[in-house]
């Protein structure tokens, strides 16, 4: 045994440092190229991140990462991390990537499900690069528009906003921390999607990187390029600079509220109903569902019950709101006094969470209210769910340690955009999206159980979703419906989940995805691959 050690450990840190040296030398051979390939000095002190600076490096690794399985140290960790600080770096990033064949993966927000903006199970050596420094949002409200970074976050858009004018919103995401660069390349569904659309269906320029490290705008990239990238998924067709974004109006007084039933309080019926009436209510009205198990009152069998809460924005003040929910909804008993009249830039801070008279402001800060372990898959719902699965559903949440469940009304404007008008298909017939989540805190627990949990949950409700294809939102990846091997992706395995986020778009998704990237340059376990002749 001494003699095994004694043979072992020298090869061992041979290999280590041998390791470390070709570390060293294709970080050293970067900042080269980069420096040979950009307009501008770069700081290579405040831009650049290695693990040769662990502390350093970890810090801004798990910056905005959200979903902490893919910080345990058993996930794949990048050789470097870049942080551009202008637009000719992230060309020069994507020439010395193709230059030097060291594999670019791009964050603008950390908030991707299965964690590809800074994870690669597929290639070795891989590097980050993170948009966090390209965060301008400038509003034009003569123009009614923003052209806005990809780095910012959605409620940095919202703030800056809300500050040129009350009267004036966007139509994207709820949770504000959200980089804005990734969140409108899959679709950005919100609380104004019933009346505007999706966040994608309001851009009408952009600026991107191609894979030949040009800088192109609408113009430049052709209208199929424009349209793949607002809703064909991130990180597929190039590395997205800024969006131009149309505004839309926001009234001057909106009103909010949140009610909760349990199930001794007819919960199951009165979700039954929702599922009726949410997809065909009042466009101004967007009312979600949020369930979960909680703490019973003294005496309930098992000492847990399911919660479902009735989280609304109604884009009007709250006589008019009541007028609507007594009209086609009075079963959830809806009161004067469940309501809060607000502005809309205040609706977003209690959407997304804050407490009670959080400032504005916190929006600037771009941190998430939530950090935890989870995986996550979503549905599309088209014919509401009987009461008996309901209640099949309810047992099942009940079985596991911390489950969320958060359900969206469709309908509206949603209903009106054809499905080919950008990648994000789910469309007219769509009654609901649900989002189903397993979540941890302590990566000691077995993280192999919360996901066959989830894995099961999924196969229970397969008869009462959508089918041929069961869709599913591109923005909450998963991994579980099918992944590229290597940067040859099979266009036919490929298909199995790219029909599942993207329907028929998918085939003119791939098609696109051939013309501009020939050589699949920008590629991740998920990415369009490209048609099968050419690869």
């Amino acid at each position: 045994m001494a003699s095994l050690s004694s043979s072992f450990f020298p090869v061992f840190l041979f290999l280590l440092s041998a390791s470390m040296v070709a570390s060293a030398s294709i970080q050293e051979q970067f900042t080269q190229c980069l420096s040979l390939n950009s307009k501008f000095p770069i700081p290579f002190a405040t831009a650049f991140f290695t693990p040769n600076n662990i502390s350093s490096f970890t810090t801004v690794l798990e910056s905005s990462a959200q979903n902490l399985r893919y910080l345990l140290p058993s996930a794949p960790k990048p050789a470097f991390i870049f942080l551009p600080s202008r637009e000719s770096e992230v060309q020069a990033a994507v020439i010395c990537s193709k230059k030097l064949g060291i594999h670019l993966r791009v964050r603008s927000g950390g908030h991707d499900y299965e964690g590809l903006s800074y994870v690669s199970e597929i290639e070795s050596p891989f590097f980050i690069v993170d948009l966090a420094k390209l965060r301008s949002v400038n509003v034009d409200i003569k123009d009614s528009s923003a052209w806005i970074q990809a780095g910012a976050t959605i409620g940095e858009v919202y703030y800056r906003i809300s500050e040129k004018s009350q009267s004036h919103g966007f139509p994207a995401g709820l949770c504000t921390s959200l980089g804005v660069g990734g969140h409108i390349t899959g679709g950005a569904y919100g609380p104004m999607m019933r009346k505007y659309g999706l966040g994608a269906d309001n851009v009408v320029d952009a600026q991107i990187v191609d894979a030949n490290g040009r800088i192109l705008n609408r113009k430049a990239m052709g209208e199929d390029h424009f349209w793949a990238i607002r809703g064909g998924g991130g990180a597929s067709f190039g590395i997205i600079l800024w969006w131009k974004i149309k505004l839309v109006p926001v009234p001057p007084t909106v009103t909010v509220f949140t009610v909760t039933k349990n199930l001794t309080q007819n919960a199951t019926k009165i979700l039954y109903k929702w599922q009726q009436v949410s997809a065909n209510i009042d466009e101004n009205l967007f009312i979600r569902v949020v369930i979960q198990p909680a703490n019973a009152s003294a005496g309930v069998k098992g000492g847990r019950t399911i919660t479902t809460s009735y989280n609304a924005l109604f884009l009007g003040g709250a006589d008019s709101l009541l007028q609507v929910m007594q009209k086609s909804f009075p079963e959830l008993g809806l009161t004067r006094k469940d309501c809060t009249e607000t502005s809309w830039i205040n609706s977003v801070l209690y959407i997304a969470g804050y407490p009670s008279g959080t400032a504005p402001e916190v929006l600037l800060q771009g941190k998430s209210l939530f950090k935890n372990y989870f995986k996550a898959k979503s549905d599309f719902v088209r014919a509401p769910i009987p009461e008996t699965a309901l209640e099949g559903l309810w047992t099942r949440l009940l079985k596991e340690n911390s489950p969320l469940t958060i359900w969206n009304p469709y309908g509206g404007m949603m209903s009106r955009i054809p499905e080919s008008a950008i990648p994000f298909p789910h469309r007219n017939g769509t009654l609901f999206k649900i989002q189903w989540l397993s979540l941890w805190e302590d990566p000691k627990e077995n993280a192999e159980a919360h996901m066959n949990w989830i894995r099961n949950l999924y196969r229970y409700m397969g008869p009462y979703v959508s089918g041929h294809p069961r869709e599913a939102y591109v923005n909450y990846r998963d991994l579980d419906l099918g992944i590229n091997k290597n940067k040859n992706a099979s266009f036919v395995k490929a298909s199995a989940w790219g029909c599942k986020y993207f329907k028929d778009n998918f085939n003119r998704l791939v098609s696109v995805k051939t013309k501009v990237d020939p050589d699949n340059f920008f590629r991740h376990e998920q990415s369009i691959p490209l048609l099968p002749h050419v690869q």
